[in-house]
């Protein structure tokens, strides 16, 4: 945490000077008003003649040290406050920046529900926690030891007092803080959980609706918001047990000052103005205990968000950029080298001993029943994942070697969820190469056979697309997706089960006029019909993670036992 507390370091030593001010002068109170009462009031200085020059004087004083104190106290607030705040945001923009480079295995094991909750509401309970204890520790332990130290300077006698209660006060504290630590932790991951309730009902409302299973997500969502407002009351219950407490036994410290003090000036030995000011004193202990307990719960809840945000602050990437930046000779062309792929934590093999490679400007097709890894396989080229043995290649090069920005920029890739954002349909395609002028937008899309859609709608290409392309149907979202990769110009276009929303002859006219469009870009496709892949220069079938057969669609036909029972299954055998 350091590193970030000391590029504010100035802004929070600012703070606490201008905190040492204000609790200065709050100290200075109790002595003033102790001779305002016993010299100007009672005259017990000038036999019983009261002064009242000396109360004005110590009166003007007085307000004086209040101005000024809450000048500093303002001060204070100020410097905390820029620093807090600042420590927060760098930390959320050093967070957010880490979460980029995180692998998808990396990304799966945090969870994004719990990635949410760390870069908010963690961290901002570590910017309290620094703003409480630059504001809180400097005032608390002034505040509990300056007027411990003025008692004394006051009466031996009461000042013993209040130290006779003050192992009593810290005990019931570090019991306190000992029993609702554990739950802190507790408090951040239940909060991880509400959130992922919360994000798994709202993106899919339209089939809990379609199901009438709203009734089922309530109690869900109740359930988990009971067990978090539980574990949140045990704390409160915890710091409520514990507050009266200490009030008691710093009121039972104030009956005891009075009933000594009582004797006292019966006697002589004291003035009804030094009592007043040891209650004022005892008073201001009381606050500043009282703040110590506030300051330790949130120190405490602050540490526990503290380790949580550490986590991804200090996460390496598990997948080691390369070095390679360079241009090749080659373009577009890919190898598989004895490849086997399990993924992260699992022992099943997803891919082994992959061998292919496809030429630059050849069009590949990858078929194969559901989970027999055609898009695992697909997923090695750009590198979102890594090989458990052999080598995939790209333009002769190890993927592993290349600079990762390198490698995504020849690649252009389509996934089988279209990800849209909440901005206009025009920035959605320009995502694929931001400086790219309307007519190149255009000239995508017209390619990717949304043109049509696109200009229909009230505002064109300036239309907002809503939250997860929700305003989008599945085929106008799957063809904006496919827009943003053509505007890319990519050396290998990927698209992963990217047309299964559209219907035959609008995928047969997309592929048409991509094959125009780029005829150098190497292109893979994953899909499930046979429509969609006859036409592609070879064809890859696919069984249990093993490459069984490739070759065009008559070969396929004619030699591949697997391929001729999905021509059977799609479009009969007669038709076949």
């Amino acid at each position: 945490m350091w590193k970030y507390i000391k590029r504010y370091l100035p802004y929070a030593v600012l703070a606490a000077l201008f905190m040492i001010g204000e609790v200065m002068m709050d100290l200075l109170q109790p002595g003033l008003m102790r001779q305002i009462v016993d010299d100007g009031v009672l005259g017990l200085e000038n036999g019983g003649t009261k002064d009242l020059n000396l109360v004005w004087r110590l009166g003007i004083q007085m307000i004086l040290l209040v101005l000024f104190g809450g000048f500093c106290g303002s001060m204070n607030n100020v410097f905390v406050h820029m620093s807090g705040q600042n420590i927060g945001n760098e930390m959320r923009k050093d967070c957010f920046r880490n979460i980029m480079t995180f692998s998808f295995p990396q990304l799966d094991k945090f969870g994004t529900d719990s990635l949410v909750t760390r870069v908010t509401n963690d961290i901002t309970q570590v910017q309290n926690f620094v703003s409480q204890f630059v504001r809180g520790m400097i005032r608390t332990l002034l505040l509990t030891f300056g007027s411990m130290y003025f008692m004394f300077c006051l009466h031996r006698t009461f000042g013993f007092i209040v130290l006779c209660v003050f192992p009593f006060i810290v005990g019931c504290m570090a019991f306190c803080l000992w029993k609702a630590n554990p739950l802190f932790a507790r408090l951040q991951a239940q909060l991880d959980y509400v959130n992922a309730i919360m994000q798994e009902d709202i993106s899919g409302i339209r089939i809990i609706k379609a199901c009438v299973r709203e009734f089922h997500e309530k109690l869900r969502f109740g359930k988990a918001n009971d067990e978090l407002i539980k574990t949140q009351l045990k704390v409160l219950v915890i710091f409520a047990f514990m507050n009266p407490v200490v009030n008691a036994l710093m009121y039972l410290t104030v009956a005891v000052i009075l009933l000594a003090g009582s004797f006292d000036v019966g006697n002589g030995i004291t003035t009804p103005g030094t009592i007043m000011a040891a209650i004022t004193y005892t008073t201001q202990l009381l606050n500043g205990v009282l703040m110590l307990v506030m300051l330790f719960q949130n120190i405490s809840r602050g540490y526990a968000s503290w380790k949580r945000v550490k986590e991804v602050l200090c996460g390496e990437p598990e997948l080691k950029d390369g070095s390679f930046d360079q241009d090749t000779d080659s373009h577009g062309i890919i190898e598989f080298k004895d490849v086997s792929f399990s993924y992260p934590g699992s022992r099943q093999k997803v891919l082994e001993h992959i061998d292919l490679k496809v030429h630059q400007g050849e069009t590949i097709a990858i078929m194969g029943a559901t989970g027999c890894g055609k898009t695992s396989l697909v997923n090695l080229i750009p590198r979102f994942y890594d090989t458990a043995s052999g080598t995939v290649l790209v333009d002769g090069v190890d993927v592993k070697e290349y600079n990762q920005k390198t490698l995504r920029e020849k690649i252009a890739v389509v996934l089988q969820k279209s990800e849209l954002f909440s901005v206009r349909i025009g920035e959605n395609i320009a995502w694929g190469r931001m400086d790219a002028k309307e007519e190149d937008i255009r000239a995508a899309a017209v390619v990717a056979q949304a043109d049509d859609f696109i200009s229909a709608a009230s505002s064109g290409y300036a239309t907002p697309v809503a939250e997860r392309g929700m305003s989008l149907s599945g085929g106008q979202k799957q063809r904006i997706s496919i827009a943003r990769a053509v505007l890319k110009s990519a050396e290998i276009l990927i698209f992963d089960d990217s047309t299964s929303a559209l219907d035959l002859k609008t995928e047969s006219n997309l592929y048409e006029a991509l094959q125009k469009f780029s005829p150098e870009s190497t292109k893979i496709i994953v899909a499930q019909r046979i429509a969609s892949v006859r036409r592609a220069d070879r064809i890859v079938v696919m069984e249990h993670g093993r490459i069984t057969a490739v070759g065009t669609h008559e070969e396929l036909w004619k030699n591949c036992e697997i391929y001729q029972a999905i021509c059977h299954s799609q479009i009969g055998e007669e038709s076949a």
